[in-house]
């Protein structure tokens, strides 16, 4: 659990640090600037950005009753944090596997990458397709699996 932490957590001490030292030199206007930076960069790097996780075996169970597709996902992540921005509002459409969190996810995720956890899959129809195009995985959202509002 503590892993999905460390990068943020990394940023936002590397960001302090670089700021204290830059108003002890007198610049505290490229210290007001630099420590936003680092402070986003930690936050679009923590698992904040992301869908609610569920396990595994409960999103699988669950896009078999209603087709919604399913991502395994990490944080840190740049292809993950690129297709869940790409997604928008429509990423609560999905069912989110972090597979830091969900051994069974991690296992699914080697299963269908010869061995490797490489992130995302999204798995749509008991199919697993490796960091998919986000385009791709809008059209893949049902009109039956809810609305955008």
């Amino acid at each position: 659990m503590t892993r999905v932490w460390i990068l943020p957590t990394l940023l936002v001490l590397c960001g302090s640090v670089v700021a204290t030292g830059l108003i002890l030199k007198g610049n505290p206007g490229t210290a007001a600037a630099l420590l936003p930076a680092f402070l986003a960069l930690a936050a679009v790097n923590s698992p904040l950005i992301f869908p609610a996780s569920i396990g595994a075996r409960e999103a699988q169970r669950r896009s078999v009753a209603d087709g919604r597709p399913v991502v395994f996902w990490r944080p840190g992540c740049t292809y993950c944090i690129r297709l869940r921005i790409r997604l928008g509002r429509r990423a609560r459409r999905l069912y989110w596997v972090n597979i830091w969190q969900d051994p069974a996810g991690a296992a699914a995720v080697r299963a269908a990458n010869d061995g490797n956890e490489t992130v995302p899959t999204v798995v749509v129809a008991g199919r697993p397709h490796t960091n998919p195009d986000p385009r791709w995985v809008r059209e893949q959202l049902s009109p039956s699996a809810g609305s955008d509002a």
